[in-house]
């Protein structure tokens, strides 16, 4: 019978270095996930570069960001960032935190994220701001104390995702494939936001576009198949968890037929003629 607790740590683990390989963590940030039997608790990696987490790293904390059983291990300061947006929102399953490129200018500037294309309509048709000065002043920017962290929950509020002032972004989502295709999709909505306006101008989604599409691309088989798109782009870098071998498949739904994807073998360079 399998064990839902080991394969949430699979899981939580290949969606850290999924997050790596897309470009939106890096050296920093974190995921977490709700525990899969227990919703006042939740999962999340010892602080640890999000590319290199494996199963093992993860610990297990209750929703005051303790840990449920002494580890001797860093963990991450800013951990109550989940902890206090588990508490108070029932229906978030799984959150993202970065401070990925293509948001910082967002951040920095205080200029709002909106969706214009229809792969970013899940996000919703507001991306709101939240400033630690406005409640804590001065700060080093990290948020480690649970009133920090409360704060930071109300100004995430019942939106998918928040821009920290000059830090970064918190995502959340119903499940692990979701938060992941959210959190990478943000970022090339700010991409393609940026290079629009370049260009002279930016036609967002209008409410009613960001309610459609939205709706389409929170289905199940469209999460689930951006999930398996970027296993496979993890696993053909040779960057999945040791031992896990690979996400899996989603099913194929009735009376259709679906082949694996197939791994393509490197070309084998030629010899230059003399």
């Amino acid at each position: 019978m399998a064990d839902p607790l080991a394969d949430a740590r699979i899981q939580l683990a290949l969606a850290s270095r999924m997050l790596a390989h897309e470009g939106v963590l890096d050296a920093f940030g974190h995921v977490s996930l709700r525990h899969p039997k227990d919703p006042g608790r939740y999962l999340l990696s010892r602080a640890r570069a999000p590319q290199l987490v494996e199963p093992g790293d993860i610990v297990e904390y209750d929703l005051d960001s303790d840990s449920v059983k002494k580890v001797d291990v860093q963990q991450f300061s800013e951990r109550v960032i989940h902890g206090e947006i588990f508490k108070a929102r029932p229906d978030v399953m799984a959150i993202c935190h970065h401070h990925a490129p293509a948001i910082m200018p967002f951040a920095i500037a205080g200029v709002s994220i909106v969706p214009v294309f229809h792969l970013a309509a899940a996000l919703g048709e507001t991306v709101p701001f939240w400033d630690s000065r406005d409640d804590f002043g001065d700060t080093n920017l990290l948020v480690r104390t649970k009133e920090e962290g409360a704060s930071h929950a109300r100004g995430l509020g019942a939106n998918a995702a928040v821009l920290l002032r000059r830090h970064g972004a918190t995502v959340v989502g119903r499940d692990l494939h979701e938060v992941v295709s959210r959190s990478i999709y943000l970022c090339q909505n700010a991409d393609y936001q940026m290079r629009a306006q370049l260009l002279g101008s930016v036609d967002p989604l209008t409410a009613g576009e960001t309610k459609l599409a939205g709706a389409i691309n929170s289905q199940p088989n469209v999460v689930s198949r951006t999930w398996e798109y970027w296993t496979v782009r993890l696993d053909e870098a040779g960057r999945t968890p040791p031992g896990v071998t690979g996400a899996k498949k989603p099913a194929a739904a009735k009376g259709s037929k679906r082949s694996s994807p197939a791994k393509s073998s490197p070309a084998k360079p030629k010899g230059r003629k003399k």
